[in-house]
């Protein structure tokens, strides 16, 4: 399951106006393509995740079946696998690896489906958090390409709280190297820890920490979830890979380009898409109340939360009642023809 494929995009240049040489984007597939080439669902992947950090709603008898669709799972830029500062050349590797914006990612995304594998229509576009979000820019950027859209626990935009939570990781991150940027190359995976640290409260709500809900993940005590969970997922992560998807993040908005010019309403009722969006309702970092805003916006949108005490990790795959709830959900979705 850790295995994947390649696709070279060449030289680009994205939208911030650099150039980014060599690039290539990972990818995984699970299933077949169909002779007509509509049985197509995109799932992206978050921010710090991997393909395979999506794999757990991807199976036989589950929404995503692998006997039905054919599932493309494009890596984010920046997470490591496609193109990142860890694994691109000088000088363009670490601090100068150039800025990738949402609306990059899912322009080079369209490359790989239309280039690599001829496809014209795509049955579902999906996605958790940052993956949500792309989501959302798909439906944007080829409104008549995208039959279906679902997000969970992701915006259409990074709301001014969420960018401040953001920000606040990233303070914590460079305050290692006494915020001096000119030291930024020296940045380890150790001087991660604080990240984790700082995301914790934000990744889940006040009552899952109240009512000790971590020791249904095996930890008995709290500093121990925070060192097995927060820490060590983070120190996993390359800290110039870190930088580079949290500016990607701080600077995601669907509108975010010459077609919208920062018209981020118009941008949402330019969907076309059957839209299914579904807030985790204790999430702290990718509000309900910002998800209710855009969905009456989104034309053929239908409003879902997920009522969880797992704030945004609600959508992460690891509590089964919310895992059902998101796989049940997106079953009626792929069902839906037309106009809700």
């Amino acid at each position: 399951m850790d295995q994947y494929e390649i696709f070279n995009l060449g030289d680009i240049t994205l939208q911030q106006g650099r150039t980014l040489p060599n690039a290539f984007l990972a990818y995984k597939t699970y299933g077949e393509l169909n002779e007509s080439k509509d049985n197509v669902v995109i799932y992206h992947t978050a921010f710090g995740d991997q393909h395979v950090n999506n794999e757990w709603l991807i199976g036989d008898g589950m929404a995503l079946d692998p006997q039905k669709y054919f599932i493309i799972v494009p890596n984010l830029i920046g997470n490591g696998l496609s193109s990142s500062p860890s694994n691109t050349p000088a000088p363009f590797d670490k601090a100068n690896f150039p800025q990738v914006t949402i609306y990059d990612n899912v322009q080079l995304q369209y490359r790989l489906v239309t280039e690599k594998f001829g496809i014209q229509k795509i049955a579902l576009v999906v996605g958790w958090s940052m993956g949500g979000l792309q989501a959302f820019q798909w439906g944007t950027s080829y409104p008549d390409m995208v039959d279906r859209i679902a997000s969970f626990c992701g915006n259409a935009k990074t709301w001014p709280q969420t960018y401040v939570v953001l920000d606040g990781m990233k303070a914590a991150l460079m305050a290692s190297i006494g915020s001096d940027p000119a030291k930024i190359n020296q940045l380890s995976s150790e001087d991660m820890r604080a990240v984790g640290r700082v995301y914790a409260g934000w990744g889940l709500s006040q009552t899952f920490y109240k009512e000790e809900l971590y020791r249904e993940m095996g930890f008995e005590e709290l500093e121990d979830f925070m060192i097995g969970v927060w820490e060590n997922s983070f120190m996993n992560m390359d800290p110039h890979n870190v930088l580079a998807m949290l500016w990607t993040g701080q600077h995601a908005d669907i509108s975010a380009n010459a077609a919208f010019d920062g018209a981020f309403d118009e941008a949402l009722k330019s969907i076309k898409a059957i839209t299914c969006i579904m807030p985790g309702s204790t999430d702290l970092f990718c509000t309900a109340e910002s998800n209710e805003y855009e969905s009456k916006l989104v034309p053929k949108a239908e409003y879902l939360p997920i009522k969880s005490v797992w704030g945004h990790f609600a959508g992460r795959g690891i509590n089964s009642t919310d895992n059902a709830c998101i796989n049940e959900n997106l079953k009626r979705l792929l069902k839906q023809v037309g106009c809700l």
